[in-house]
């Protein structure tokens, strides 16, 4: 399935057959599509993706960059000025929309890069490949400097229609990066890029090599979801759905007699992320139970009964917790007047923050990790290596240190 809405294949020449591929003539580097003829062809736009933009501006701010702001302008300036060359979208989105705020220092906007992302799957691996490189270029994609937009290919499994994309791209200018398991198909995509000119990636083809010649053994060549590729439904798969069931279960402090039985305990104060990071390790197999922390109510006598080892510590910055217990009240309705209530006021932020610093005191086995700014799998990713280090008795920084 091709997961976007803005590409039109209908206006490519025919494309070749895999006999023909050796026939292709190479387009030139520098060919590009007609420009539209009209207003109404800039209405097949690639949206911005607001998550990615809200990040980058994020840490922009935590980095102390200065962020440009959005300039106004009339409509008249804004029919000129939006041209193809000024779409801009910051990856992950599925249109593409004009902006009207320049680059940094007032520069004007380079033309939006696209990159197509081609899988024979569901393409969550090259899908994620392409964000972690982008998460690089950070610095240029909060100003817009070097706009980029992405797009996602998925379940292109034969050659015909992966011909397709490919000459779209050459046509665009746009980069092709592809995880294809058949290794014919993942050739064809080799030999067209370059014949027609287009900067690619195989994603998958070196590792799977390399894992080939470590091992002695030849790939299947099958997609993941082939149909003749069956995987059954093994240990680990019923592991995480117990895991998961299990976490459920133990939310926000339900059944704390049942903490003995959790792989991982997480604590600390409202809002630090302990139900989503919960749920994120249950589904990869860990059972999980999280105990909250209120100023002045006594916590379950089992959270201090069960393996010390197995129990983390959540905190995070005042300021941070006090916007995010905002922003919760106000997804629940809550009006200003009610939201003066002590949860939210930066004085009870403060207070109970610093009640769970002297409960994670008293206990120093308990590692404390700082979850201001961190994502979710940051997080899960501190904890899981606390806890195999542990588990496997590794050496490890001091108990006492923050992460």
């Amino acid at each position: 399935m091709i997961s976007t809405s803005t590409l039109s294949l209908s206006n490519i020449p025919p494309t070749p057959s895999p006999a023909a591929i050796s026939d292709l003539k190479p387009i030139s580097p520098t060919a590009s599509p007609d420009p539209p003829s009209s207003p109404d062809s800039l209405s097949r736009r690639i949206k911005s993706s607001p998550q990615l933009n809200r990040w980058s501006r994020a840490r922009a701010v935590r980095s102390g960059r200065k962020l440009s702001r959005p300039v106004e302008r009339s409509a008249d300036e804004m029919t000129a000025s939006d041209s193809p060359a000024r779409l801009v979208s910051d990856g992950g989105g599925s249109e593409l929309s004009p902006r009207n705020d320049g680059g940094r220092d007032g520069e004007p906007l380079a033309a939006a890069k696209s990159i197509y992302m081609v899988s024979d799957g569901t393409g969550w691996t090259v899908e994620h490949s392409v964000t972690a490189a982008l998460g690089q270029f950070e610095h240029c994609l909060v100003d817009r400097v070097c706009p980029i937009s992405t797009h996602l290919f998925s379940g292109i499994d034969d050659v015909d229609r992966l011909m397709e994309v490919i000459a779209q791209a050459a046509k665009e200018g746009a980069m092709v990066v592809y995880t294809l398991a058949d290794p014919s198909i993942a050739e064809s995509a080799r030999q067209a890029c370059v014949l027609w000119g287009v900067t690619s990636l195989d994603v998958l083809s070196p590792i799977t090599e390399a894992v080939a010649s470590h091992l002695g053994v030849s790939p299947s060549g099958l997609p993941r979801w082939a149909p003749g590729r069956t995987t059954p439904l093994g240990e680990d798969y019923f592991r995480r759905i117990e895991a998961i069931e299990f976490t459920i279960k133990q939310d926000d402090g339900a059944l704390p007699r049942n903490l003995h039985q959790a792989d991982i305990v997480l604590t600390g104060v409202s809002r630090t992320g302990k139900t989503p990071l919960s749920i994120y390790l249950a589904q990869k197999g860990y059972r999980v139970a999280n105990v909250p922390i209120v100023m002045n109510v006594r916590l379950p006598e089992t959270l201090f009964e069960v393996d010390p080892e197995k129990v983390f510590a959540l905190t995070i910055n005042p300021v941070a917790l006090r916007t995010i217990r905002r922003a919760r009240a106000k997804t629940l309705g809550l009006s200003d007047s009610m939201m003066s209530c002590s949860y939210s006021e930066m004085d009870y932020v403060k207070q109970e923050l610093e009640f769970a610093s002297k409960i994670f005191q008293q206990n120093p086995i308990w590692p404390v990790i700082e979850v201001t700014a961190k994502a979710i799998e940051e997080t899960a990713a501190i904890v899981l290596r606390l806890y195999h280090d542990r588990k496997n008795r590794c050496s490890m920084p001091r108990i006492s240190k923050r992460y």
